[in-house]
């Protein structure tokens, strides 16, 4: 890809807790320099742990994460501490899914996005309050003046958001991971955020990763889709192809699931079994035990990737 702004190469993310999971399997994406991508799929699927992979946000003592993340130049997995917390926040933002969490409960959302100014920028207290404002005001909250000096309890969910949103952007990251960014918000807020994501993005012209498993704001929002299953990406391509000609099984039955202007009235058609349990995965495909479409192959070796001119699919047996 021309231009790329991150890469991801066979990247492998392990959890050693109680027991082992192996979150990620060998995933390989790009993301160009002003695209937004979305990663889809169930919960489970490996989204969040990848955003959170791409920060380096994960006990270190308790994961092994192996392969290559370069973000503009940066190998982050081999940043130290200090070039990290340069990197967080800086060159890699991220809107978390629940604000309420996010924010430092004892203080106010001000000095929250000042403190973050002032530790990537060498700026006075006054230019960052100023910044920090004239970033509330762009993410269109009212009132900013009074939202900077509002602790996070003190405003709504939808304001809180559009906080968070504002904290993410306000040190102009060149990559902005947006995990599930309106899950918790009623569906006239989640329009509004998603609206005014795209138009910040497009105004930026920042990378934006955004997850979620709402195939609708998907579509709204992105350049390109790539589909998740169990810790790898089964489909990658344009949102037009994927959504009109998915060619991954499972992509078929997300779309097949999703209520839309051809199937309302009708039963939804849903994904028989569950998801892998991520301590012991399948010899194969990962997507095997629960696909219609399965042959022996299938149950015994994992698909590679197979590209073909718009779109990438893992499937030995794919959707015509």
């Amino acid at each position: 890809m021309r231009n790329a702004l991150l890469q991801v190469k066979d990247l492998h993310v392990q959890f050693n807790g109680q027991r082992k999971a192996q979150a990620l399997s060998g995933v390989n994406f790009e993301v160009a320099a002003g695209e937004v991508l979305t990663l889809l799929g169930e919960s489970g699927s490996g989204k969040s742990v990848t955003l959170r992979t791409l920060l380096r946000l994960h006990p270190e003592k308790t994961t092994r994460i192996t392969g290559e993340i370069n973000v503009d130049g940066q190998n982050v997995l081999a940043l130290n501490d200090k070039a990290l917390n340069q990197y967080r926040g800086h060159t890699t933002s991220m809107i978390f899914q629940e604000p309420g969490l996010a924010f430092d409960p004892v203080y106010t959302i001000g000095q929250q996005m000042t403190e973050a100014l002032r530790a990537h920028e060498q700026i006075d207290s006054a230019t960052a309050q100023a910044r920090a404002l004239d970033m509330l005001e762009r993410v269109q909250i009212p009132q900013a003046r009074k939202r900077f000096d509002a602790y996070p309890h003190e405003l709504s969910g939808g304001m809180r958001q559009r906080a968070m949103i504002a904290l993410a952007l306000v040190c102009k990251p060149k990559l902005l991971l947006a995990d599930e960014p309106t899950t918790a918000l009623d569906a006239s807020v989640q329009i509004q955020i998603l609206l005014l994501l795209r138009e910040l993005q497009k105004e930026t012209g920042m990378s934006v990763i955004f997850v979620t498993h709402d195939i609708g704001a998907a579509v709204e929002v992105s350049d390109r889709i790539a589909v998740m299953y169990a810790g790898r990406i089964v489909e990658i391509g344009n949102v037009t192809d994927i959504v009109s000609k998915p060619r991954h099984p499972y992509t078929q039955g997300l779309l097949a699931s999703t209520v839309n202007h051809d199937n309302r009235g009708s039963p939804l058609v849903t994904i028989a079994g569950s998801p892998p349990d991520l301590a012991h995965l399948p010899k194969g495909c990962n997507f095997a035990p629960r696909c219609a479409r399965a042959q022996a192959n299938c149950l015994s070796d994992p698909p590679n990737l197979l590209t073909t001119d718009s779109t990438a699919f893992a499937c030995w047996h794919p959707v015509a």
